[in-house]
């Protein structure tokens, strides 16, 4: 044999050992992240049940991103189904076969939306609690009493599987799970009155910094596909073309998902913001007039 095979054979030998070792690590790191559990004795809720109440937890359900991850039905969808990223689905969240919250307690409830974490004590993967845990007892009881009461479907669960590159954000914390990012013990829920005000606005925009970050300067979405765009930047600054926009361009936006020059905006943009109504919508738009300038994707 040449030197020069040997050599190649030893560099050879040498890289798959380490790639060996770096996927050894990868799936440890991962595991290990994934498999902490969570001790969280969440404080009451007040669950209403009057229509007025069921309404609003409807229009919360619709507008804050459940039913994207859960389905029009609230029995289960897809999120992601990617050779790299794996397969995530939204779990059913009815009282029908294959749903898991026919034995959950009104705590249960609201451990998993305003924590993060499932009765068993584990952290759920992509739930965007830390956005959620905001959400004001009145809002939160009446989401959960319109939860509770949707019609039961019959949909089984479909596992989540994580592919190599979900795994290795997972395993380096660029995925975080919103359990173990969250101060439990001093969650502090808003208290707001509507109106079209800024902080009213930041209220309903806490909906947007899962992907827009929590300066809403945009950039990579690293919670998502290697394929998916990158947030806009909606602060004041020149890099982000909302900068540029007026109230009525971010209402058509939001409304038609389509920028003032009439392209669209990309569908990983959740259309449900749609149904937004205007008081939202508007309240939103004076809230980003109150950001800093900051260069996109600087979060």
């Amino acid at each position: 044999m040449s030197r020069f095979i040997r050599i190649l054979v030893y560099t050879i030998g040498a890289l798959a050992l380490l790639l060996a070792v770096a996927a050894t690590w990868v799936h440890f790191a991962s595991r290990a992240r994934l498999d902490r559990m969570f001790a969280v004795t969440p404080r009451p809720v007040a669950i209403p049940t009057d229509a007025a109440a069921l309404a609003r937890g409807r229009h919360l359900a619709q507008t804050r991103g459940c039913s994207d991850c859960h389905g029009k039905d609230f029995a289960g969808n897809k999120v992601i189904e990617d050779g790299a990223m794996g397969r995530v689905h939204g779990p059913n969240l009815t009282r029908g076969k294959g749903g898991r919250v026919a034995t959950w307690t009104d705590a249960d409830w609201v451990r998993a939306i305003r924590h993060g974490v499932a009765p068993d004590g584990h952290a759920l993967f992509l739930m965007p609690a830390e956005e959620y845990q905001f959400l004001s007892d009145e809002d939160l009881g009446a989401l959960i009493g319109f939860l509770k009461s949707v019609p039961p479907v019959d949909r089984e669960r479909v596992k989540i599987e994580l592919g190599p590159v979900a795994r290795v954000l997972v395993a380096t914390d660029k995925i975080k799970l919103p359990a173990s990012v969250i101060d439990h013990p001093n969650v502090k829920p808003a208290a707001v009155t509507p109106g079209v005000t800024p902080e009213y606005g930041r209220y309903v925009a806490a909906t947007c910094m899962g992907c827009h970050g929590p300066n809403f300067s945009g950039g990579k979405i690293e919670a998502g596909p290697p394929n998916w765009p990158e947030a806009a930047n909606l602060t004041p600054h020149a890099s982000g073309g909302v900068a540029k926009w007026n109230e009525a361009d971010f209402l058509q936006a939001i409304r038609a998902g389509k920028r003032p020059d009439g392209s669209e905006i990309n569908p990983i943009m959740p259309r449900v913001f749609a149904q937004m109504d205007d008081t939202e919508l508007k309240a939103i738009w004076a809230y980003l007039r109150t950001l800093p300038s900051v260069p996109k994707g600087v979060r």
